[in-house]
């Protein structure tokens, strides 16, 4: 399917340089922010509180984010799972509290918030009685309920900052070998390069505006890092099935001819993912804003590493057209036959 169709191929690998010496200062400059500013992790990888409430209505996520920080607690996550009634908390620890204390607090600004005072409950659940702290108003009447509550100790976030770490390498790995045994090596290294720009660039924005990295911003960015990769393999196929046909172009001319035969899907593709990213992003709530962001930029970083970076990279490696197309080789006319 195409929009429109280029009848000249557009001289991408003319501009390369300037567009790669652009993309090398923007990977500079995420990376000096990662350095110098550093990434502000979530409570899954810092350690901290975590809270389940029960609300008998649609709970108020601004009002409660204001009550936290009314208290202390500078970057509370208040999301809803489940249905609008049930909203989980993360605190990050607070210098000032013991950990034990940081969930009555916590809750007690909430109750009193709606009007209420905690109390303490006997609930029937699964045959057995179990205590819970609930909130009721004057009349009696059952406002907020604390239904879970865990301590996220900074082992476990260690040991998940950990995991998410090894996540990316295995993805970085199996992209490699995926890519070298279905092109070439140089194809390989041109696009995990490439990918890996983006990668740090979402890192860098991430570092620079102090937006919060969670566990949902972690697994954006191994998205991203399929989603460049499928725009790459889109790109590096055609070039191969142009060197295939095209026996006169050269590399340069072949590699334009690619991506111009391409952009029509790259357009429909890319602007169909970014309207859906986009919808989570305004209308998704905070819960996914910035597992909407991270997509987001990645979206549009990828289409860029993959023109200008990942094939030009490979132009500059020195891929030819000996590297994807098997010589045909000379049929010998006498059949083998000896005289």
């Amino acid at each position: 399917m195409e929009f429109f169709k280029i009848k000249r191929d557009i001289p991408f690998m003319r501009h390369a340089l300037i567009f790669n010496v652009i993309s090398a200062l923007t990977f500079l400059a995420a990376v000096f922010f990662l350095v110098s500013k550093g990434l502000h992790f979530s409570v899954e990888f810092t350690g901290g509180t975590v809270m389940e409430l029960r609300y008998p209505h649609a709970a108020d996520q601004e009002k409660i984010r204001g009550t936290l920080r009314s208290i202390g607690h500078e970057a509370p996550e208040v999301a809803s799972f489940g249905t609008a009634q049930d909203i989980m908390l993360r605190l990050p620890p607070v210098k000032t509290a013991a950990g034990s204390t940081v969930s009555g607090d916590a809750f007690k600004a909430i109750c009193a918030s709606e009007g209420g005072t905690p109390k303490q409950i006997n609930v029937t659940e699964k045959g057995q009685q179990i205590e819970r702290t609930s909130c009721a108003n004057a009349a009696g009447a059952e406002v907020v309920s604390l239904q879970r509550v865990d301590f996220v100790g900074p082992q476990v976030g260690d040991e998940l900052a950990q995991s998410g770490l090894n996540a990316l390498i295995m993805v970085v790995v199996g992209v490699v070998i995926y890519l070298a045994v279905r092109f070439e090596w140089k194809f390989a290294v041109a696009a995990i390069l490439a990918n890996l720009h983006d990668v740090v660039i979402i890192l860098g924005f991430f570092a620079f505006f102090q937006w919060e990295f969670s566990l949902t911003v972690l697994a954006a960015i191994l998205a991203v890092l399929g989603y460049s990769v499928n725009e790459s393999v889109v790109i590096f196929d055609r070039i191969r099935e142009t060197f295939r046909k095209q026996r006169k172009m050269s590399v340069t001319e072949v590699i334009d001819h690619a991506i111009t035969s391409t952009i029509s899907r790259t357009i429909i593709t890319h602007a169909s993912t970014q309207m859906m990213v986009l919808s989570m992003l305004f209308f998704g709530g905070p819960s996914l804003h910035y597992f909407a962001m991270a997509l987001t930029i990645g979206i549009c970083f990828g289409i860029y590493s993959s023109v200008f970076v990942a094939a030009a990279l490979a132009m500059w490696f020195g891929v030819k057209r000996e590297d994807l197309v098997k010589p045909v080789k000379a049929k010998d006319e006498t059949d083998g036959a000896v005289v």
